[in-house]
């Protein structure tokens, strides 16, 4: 019996997300928070899909444990499909998040709001030893804003108007967006399947 699953992050709250989802399947979760000498993983997909399979089955093959690993990013629809799988680094290596929405501000200046259409977009890979890797998505639609609103959240938060809801992401209390974002979605779509393999006595 496979008790075991390795969270290919080093981000502490979204393990903790993670941590939840497996609570029910009484699977122990670890991170590379848990392996420190784990190198790098190189991001190197033309997809999210693409990099989270990389980061899944990199961490498998190390690990010979089952691993899930996520890539998400924002997608902008008037800077075709730009930051996309670079959202993190988009305006430089450092991953500046502030940087980042200044580029984005910056290259959509003159856009109409009605053309600024943009969603959050997430994959989820799911790595089992012997098995093929398993992948879901899931996205949060919305347009992107000319300034920043809002404290909470991260990354492109402050800038990402959600679509019904009248607020950007970074308006949103942390219950709401675990509710509605991009990644809360895979995450239901990867239980429904946890559930699938557990009957199948997989897990």
């Amino acid at each position: 019996m496979m008790r075991e699953v390795v969270i290919a992050t080093k981000n502490k709250g979204k393990a903790l997300e993670f941590e939840q989802m497996f609570q029910p399947f009484q699977i122990q979760v670890k991170t590379l928070l848990d392996l420190p000498e784990f190198p790098e993983i190189e991001e190197t997909g033309a997809t999210f899909e693409e990099n989270a399979i990389i980061k899944a089955e990199s961490v498998m093959k190390e690990t010979k444990a089952m691993v899930m690993a996520d890539d998400s990013g924002l997608v902008i629809d008037a800077l075709d499909g730009r930051p996309g799988v670079y959202s993190a680094r988009y305006a430089g290596p450092e991953k500046d998040d502030e940087a980042n929405i200044q580029k984005v501000l910056r290259e959509l200046e003159g856009v109409p709001l009605s053309k600024r259409t943009a969603r959050f977009y997430c994959a989820l890979a799911l790595a089992i030893p012997g098995r093929e890797t398993i992948t879901v998505n899931g996205t949060c639609e919305g347009f992107i804003t000319f300034e920043k609103k809002g404290a909470n959240g991260f990354g492109y938060d402050p800038i990402f108007f959600v679509q019904g809801y009248g607020r950007t992401m970074a308006e949103l209390l942390p219950n709401e967006k675990n509710k509605i974002s991009h990644r809360a979605e895979a995450l239901a779509k990867m239980r429904t399947i946890l559930e699938q393999l557990e009957r199948e006595s997989v897990l």
